[in-house]
């Protein structure tokens, strides 16, 4: 399930409802699946911390990550679209391509040797 990490993104793999799909009849949910972005933010987590970090730390780091998107400390942009909310849903198909973006620019500057 690891996904590779490039250049501040994050790309995580969608899970496909098939459970939906066979109920609904429709063959649209096999293309794309309606997710909310706590959910893919659990999912990114996992990326980040890896698919063997203990799952205390998992749970700790994804109440941390959801809390800070409530706080507004940081908006969530999955596929290019910007989410400030946590049960906000997203259609995604087969890969997700989220990024973090900071509410505020940091006032510490990299130090120039």
């Amino acid at each position: 399930m690891r996904q590779k990490m490039s250049g501040g993104m994050i790309c995580v793999k969608v899970p496909l409802d098939l459970h939906t799909v066979a109920i609904g009849g429709s063959g649209a949910f096999a293309l794309a699946t309606p997710l909310r972005v706590r959910d893919l933010l659990a999912f990114a987590v996992r990326e980040a911390i890896g698919s063997r970090a203990p799952h205390d730390k998992f749970s700790r780091s994804v109440r941390r990550t959801l809390a800070g998107l409530a706080a507004g400390d940081f908006t969530v942009d999955v596929d290019g679209r910007g989410f400030t909310d946590a049960d906000a849903i997203v259609v995604c198909e087969g890969t997700a391509k989220i990024r973090f973006f900071l509410a505020q620019r940091r006032r510490t500057a990299l130090r120039r040797r």
